[in-house]
């Protein structure tokens, strides 16, 4: 199961937080997501169907984009 992880700033509050987890969430095949604030940063862990263009783009959908994969 890959793990990624973005920066993504326009992360600014637990709100945000909350919303990138939930929406994440709902995508088939992602197993795990966490944000932070502090970092800005989202790690996301998966497994198909989902996939890391996938996870990008949803995360843009929903004004998020990352603006860098950090791992």
């Amino acid at each position: 199961m890959p793990t990624v992880k973005y920066r993504v700033p326009n992360i600014s509050c637990h709100h945000c937080v909350m919303t990138i987890e939930r929406e994440l969430a709902e995508l088939d095949g992602v197993l795990e997501v966490y944000a932070e604030v502090e970092g800005q940063t989202v790690e996301v862990t998966f497994e198909a169907p989902a996939t890391e263009e996938r996870i990008r783009q949803a995360l843009a959908e929903i004004n998020y984009p990352a603006a860098e994969r950090l791992a």
